[in-house]
């Protein structure tokens, strides 16, 4: 009866939640909207949406009562700074908790997000990345979108991992970020995301109760002693990857 029980609460949530979710987007697109029209004169970079986007993610943290996060080193990220920002990435939820954290960046995404109703319309409002893996082409469109938008001033944020851990190890990290960081001269802002495995498991669409999150941006890391050389940008992001692991307690 208990374990009956269980499963009748989890659904009862995800059915408010999701429900919440889509009702919500509808809404809040309208405003997206809005904002994009009166600030394009005057932010080109559109921070103004950006927060707002940030704020639009983060009702469905603070909605959940079953989702706690804590936020560490916030400061270390200097918000007149544009940086290559790289996290780990556990869960759907990870989107979420960034946004959260309310800093100014263009998300690097999978293009087929782009298209999802409400959300990927944002995505596009925003002048978010769009990636389609494994096509060399987009790769190269990706990057050049990425050095464009650090030359304006913008951060450009990654999952160098380029996928969702399964069982929360940290995989294996992909080279674009590193490269662009040190082609760009751009720091690196480590972000190490813990405890958001079974928020949102992977291939799955429904939220664990009780998921105590923490989300922790580390000192930026200089990209000026590994820049001269060949072995850079994989130094680089060895270097960044031991430090995610260490953080991790991997």
């Amino acid at each position: 009866m208990e374990g009956f029980l269980r499963k009748l609460g989890i659904v009862t949530i995800n059915v408010l939640f999701w429900g919440y979710f889509l009702l919500s987007s509808a809404v809040m697109f309208v405003g997206a909207v809005l904002i994009r029209i009166v600030t394009a004169p005057f932010d080109p970079n559109q921070r103004f949406l950006h927060r707002y986007s940030c704020f639009w993610a983060s009702l469905y943290l603070w909605c959940n009562p079953f989702w706690r996060l804590k936020k560490k080193g916030l400061k270390n990220a200097d918000p007149k700074k544009a940086y290559v920002i790289v996290s780990n990435h556990q869960s759907w939820a990870d989107i979420i908790l960034l946004f959260n954290s309310f800093l100014p960046f263009k998300w690097v995404s999978k293009k087929q997000m782009f298209n999802a109703p409400f959300l990927g319309w944002n995505m596009r409002l925003n002048g978010y990345i769009p990636i389609e893996r494994g096509n060399e082409e987009s790769g190269r469109k990706c990057l050049q979108m990425s050095r464009d938008w650090l030359a304006k001033g913008a951060s450009v944020l990654y999952f160098p991992e380029g996928t969702r851990s399964r069982d929360g190890k940290l995989l294996p990290f992909k080279m674009g970020a590193f490269k662009l960081a040190i082609e760009s001269g751009h720091d690196i802002l480590p972000v190490v995301i813990r405890g958001s495995l079974n928020a949102i498991p992977k291939d799955s669409a429904l939220i664990r109760l009780k998921s105590p999150m923490t989300l922790e941006v580390l000192p930026p890391i200089s990209v000026h002693s590994f820049q001269g050389n060949e072995s850079g940008a994989e130094s680089l992001m060895n270097h960044v990857r031991t430090i995610f692991k260490t953080k991790m307690g991997q």
